[in-house]
């Protein structure tokens, strides 16, 4: 079971994504993504959200993601923050954002 306090060591924020490249790279459908957090700066993030979004649906789009994990590495890309979404049955990831415009960088809690 996950207490309290581990989930208060998860750093979780508001960012918008300011560019998308196709990661062909990759084993499995994806996006290269660039995300603006504010005063945290930019970090990237590689994601498979190919199904329901495509490039332009994402840019300038607000997200939720873990800004704290380890950073991963995935087909050579340094992949930096963890976007999060609603994940079903069938592979398709519906992503996490604020109900109205935040202020980027700003913690989920």
């Amino acid at each position: 079971m996950v207490t309290f306090e581990d989930f208060q060591k998860i750093d979780i924020r508001v960012g918008k994504i300011i560019e998308v490249k196709d990661f062909e790279e990759a084993r499995n459908p994806s996006y290269k993504t660039k995300i603006d957090f504010g005063e945290l700066g930019i970090k990237f993030s590689s994601a498979q959200i190919t199904k329901l979004y495509s490039k332009e649906d994402l840019l300038n789009r607000q997200i939720v993601a873990v800004v704290n994990f380890s950073p991963k590495r995935i087909a050579g890309f340094k992949s930096e923050v963890l976007i999060l979404g609603v994940m079903k049955e069938d592979g398709e990831v519906i992503l996490l954002q604020p109900e109205r415009e935040a202020p980027l960088g700003y913690k989920i809690g």
